[in-house]
Parts: C-alpha cells; sequence; structure tokens
C-alpha cells in the first residue's frame, strides 16, 4: 500500500436520456473524516446515501463537494407546472385593483410569466429517482480521481519524510558518538578546576569526587533515551514503506521521538549533544507539520 496524503481533488459525471450529473471533491487534512457535500435541494434524501459512498472510500479529511443536475430539454419540458389556483388569485386581486383604480382590464396570457410563483419547474418522483445511479457513478469517478490525487501527493510526502528521518538519524549518530565520553570530559574539566583552587592537593582517588562522578554518570546517561529514539525511527520507517493509514500513527512516533529527545536535552550536559537536540527539535517539527497531511 503507498501513503495517502489528505490534500487532493477529483471530478466526475455521468449522463443518461434524463439529465447529466456533475460532483465535484476536494479534501484537506482533518483528525477525522468529515463530509459537507452540497446537493440540488430536491435531492436532499440522497444525502446519507452519498454520505456512506464516500465513507467507504475514505478514511480520514475535511470532504468538501457539490453535486450538480443539468437536465436535458425533454425532462425540463415534462417537469414545467402552473399553480393554477394561484393563477386565479393573482389575476382576481390584480382584476379587483384595476376597477378600483378605473384601469383598463388588458390582462393575456403572457402576464402569467410575470406573476411569482405560478410558472415552475418541479421534476417528477420517477425522475429523480432515476438520477440516482448517476450520482453513484459520477460521485465513484469523482472519488477515484482525488484519491489518485492523494496517493500522488502522499508519495511525494512519503519521499520528504523518508529524507528528514534519515537526517534525523545522521543526527541521533552524533549525539550516540559522542555520549559516552561526556562523563569523562566532566571529570577532567572538574579536577582542572579544583586543581586550580587547590594546587597543592591529591585529587585522584578523593571520595568525595568519586561519588560526584558516579551521580554525574547516572544523571547523564541518555542510553536508553537513545535506544527508545532508534526503536521510534526504525517503526516509521517501517510505516513509510507499509503504507495505508498511518498518519495518527507517525504523529503518536513523533510525539514520543520529541520526548525523548527532551530528555536527552535536559540530561546531557555537554555543549555539542545540545546542539544536536535543537537540530533534531527542528527537523522533529518539520517532519509532525508533514505528518499532519497524511491519512
Amino acid at each position: 500500500m503507498s501513503v495517502i496524503s489528505m490534500t487532493g481533488r477529483g471530478s466526475g459525471s455521468a449522463t443518461n436520456a434524463l439529465a447529466r450529473v456533475e460532483v465535484e471533491l476536494s479534501s484537506v487534512n482533518r483528525k477525522s473524516l468529515d463530509i459537507a457535500v452540497t446537493l440540488p435541494r430536491p435531492l436532499g434524501s440522497y444525502e446519507a446515501a452519498i454520505q456512506r459512498q464516500i465513507q467507504q472510500a475514505l478514511a480520514r479529511g475535511r470532504i468538501s463537494g457539490e453535486v450538480r443536475v443539468i437536465w436535458t430539454p425533454r425532462a425540463q419540458a415534462a417537469s414545467v407546472r402552473v399553480d393554477e389556483s394561484l393563477a386565479r388569485a393573482h389575476l382576481a386581486a390584480l382584476r379587483a385593483t384595476a376597477r378600483k383604480l378605473d384601469l383598463p382590464d388588458d390582462l393575456q396570457a403572457s402576464c402569467l410569466l410575470d406573476l411569482p410563483d405560478v410558472l415552475g419547474v418541479e421534476q417528477r418522483p420517477a425522475d429523480l429517482e432515476r438520477l440516482m445511479p448517476l450520482i453513484q457513478q459520477a460521485l465513484a469517478t469523482a472519488l477515484t480521481r482525488l484519491q489518485t490525487m492523494r496517493r500522488r501527493e502522499g508519495a511525494t510526502l512519503s519521499r520528504d519524510l523518508a529524507k528528514r528521518l534519515t537526517a534525523l538519524g545522521r543526527v541521533l549518530g552524533r549525539i550516540e558518538t559522542r555520549a559516552p565520553g561526556v562523563a569523562n570530559r566532566y571529570r577532567d574539566a572538574l579536577l582542572a578546576r579544583l586543581r586550580d583552587a587547590l594546587p597543592d592537593t591529591d585529587l585522584a582517588d578523593d571520595e568525595r569526587i568519586v561519588k560526584e562522578m558516579a551521580l554525574f554518570a547516572d544523571r547523564s546517561d541518555i542510553t536508553e533515551e537513545l535506544v527508545r529514539l532508534h526503536s521510534h525511527l526504525a517503526q516509521a520507517r517501517d510505516l513509510l514503506k507499509t503504507g495505508g493509514l498511518i498518519g495518527r500513527t507517525l504523529d503518536f512516533l513523533v510525539q514520543e521521538m520529541g520526548r525523548e529527545i527532551n530528555t536527552i536535552g535536559a540530561k546531557a550536559n555537554d555543549g555539542d549533544i545540545t546542539r544536536g537536540v535543537i537540530d533534531i527539535k527542528a527537523e522533529l517539527e518539520r517532519i509532525r507539520e508533514q505528518i499532519q497531511n497524511i491519512e
């Protein structure tokens, strides 16, 4: 399976003797699946079926879109209706007003076109039912194209993330190389300061210094954090190779890596390691931003 982005766009259409249905969809990142597709008012009852079809194809993202219906002239002609009772009420009111104002009664059939809500187009229930297969077909095409774009975008994200994880691993390697000598460097610096202050004192085997060094070595030991970081990195690389719905798992791993590197920064009393921690935190932030777009 491939890595799938949550950003994409797709359209589809389908036609029969009655109408042409057009569907447009777009998606952006969202923690859950959120669907907002607008329909022509007569098709409101189909909303649940459309949402189910989208839910079967997508797992996460904010999905917005529109369903448009272009009726054929024949279908429109069959759907024209005239509200005769409303027309009579309008004409009666107009004639009564004309008499009161002493105006000529020159109303003609063409006047009906100007009366509000008298003439309209209302599709027959049977015609609306015949639209559902068209909607499903157009929606399926739009979803396929949307998924194709999301996979293409996901492949780009995957390559970028793989490079960033590799860069992160290189910095982690530098920290790992530097870490074993932290305690010895601290010991040498401590002894140098003490010799400057107490030049005539033999400090090499001083019990207090030995105890201080033991405590420092324990406090600054980052072996466990490095092991866990390597494990998280390996899992993240495996997820990118496996693909599928990996966004949430990757986000969790990045959070865990952030916690481990924060601990390393707090424990390791070394300038080079601190610089490495800063580099890793900056890279993790960039990785986190990219992961927000993965399904």
